[in-house]
């Protein structure tokens, strides 16, 4: 890869910029000065340095956020913020991107990579890949709301969605639950209550697949790399039928 491209990735500035700092001589390969930036680089083998400190350069990156309400899963938008703004200038750098949405008002889990083969294949209707939520409802949710939801419900679009597993943690006039789906329809798991006469009054997704949110190690808000471990078993998580 060539030296101005690598630093511009990693987020050093555009290629212009990185001219200028090549121009400067304070940028070594294998602690030689270099100043053309077309000169040829291997990041796994040879060391790169700017002022002194070692660069890492990463291919890609795999994060995972606990969102916080008030932010779009995308990754610009002319008008509001979006997820990518909560992200270190580095990481942003590299250009991730959200792995599905979650909706403005919804908070929870959200992976963002730019590995665009692990992103489809976590999409992919095909994988199944389950997604459980946390959500306040306004209403009794009953048996036969779990039995609905096991049969699978008909969205207002006449859609009639795959089976979903409903856990009733609370149940009164409002009540908390968990609900466990495999696709990712829009809305859909606020569509899904609708369908059977309740509103979903706070939603948060707690697990994509084998990834589950840990509250107690990352607050609302903030993020961190996945382990090489983790990015494993998502590559190898197998579809679900629930």
């Amino acid at each position: 890869m060539r030296i101005d491209k690598l630093l511009s990735n990693i987020g050093f500035g555009s290629r212009k910029e990185v001219k200028q700092l090549l121009k400067k001589g304070i940028v070594k390969i294998d602690g030689q000065p270099v100043k053309d930036p077309k000169t040829h680089v291997d990041p796994d083998k040879q060391e790169v340095m700017v002022n002194e400190e070692v660069v890492e350069y990463k291919e890609f990156v795999y994060l995972l956020m606990n969102k916080p309400a008030g932010y779009l899963s995308a990754t610009e938008d002319e008008y509001q913020e979006t997820v990518i703004d909560l992200l270190e200038m580095e990481d942003a750098a590299l250009q991730p991107f959200p792995v599905g949405r979650l909706d403005k008002d919804t908070e929870g889990l959200l992976l963002l990579t730019n590995d665009g083969q692990l992103s489809h294949q976590l999409l992919s209707p095909k994988k199944h890949v389950p997604k459980t939520y946390y959500a306040v409802i306004l209403g009794e949710v009953t048996n036969d709301d779990i039995a609905a939801f096991k049969r699978g419900v008909e969205l207002d679009d006449g859609y009639v969605t795959k089976p979903a597993n409903l856990e009733i943690i609370s149940s009164g006039n409002q009540s908390t639950i968990h609900v466990t789906i495999t696709e990712g329809k829009f809305h859909q798991v606020k569509r899904m209550f609708e369908s059977v006469g309740k509103k979903v009054t706070y939603l948060k997704r707690i697990s994509m697949g084998p990834i589950v949110l840990d509250e107690e190690e990352l607050k609302t808000g903030e993020y961190r790399d996945l382990t090489e471990e983790e990015v494993q078993i998502l590559r190898e998580a197998k579809p679900v039928e629930l």
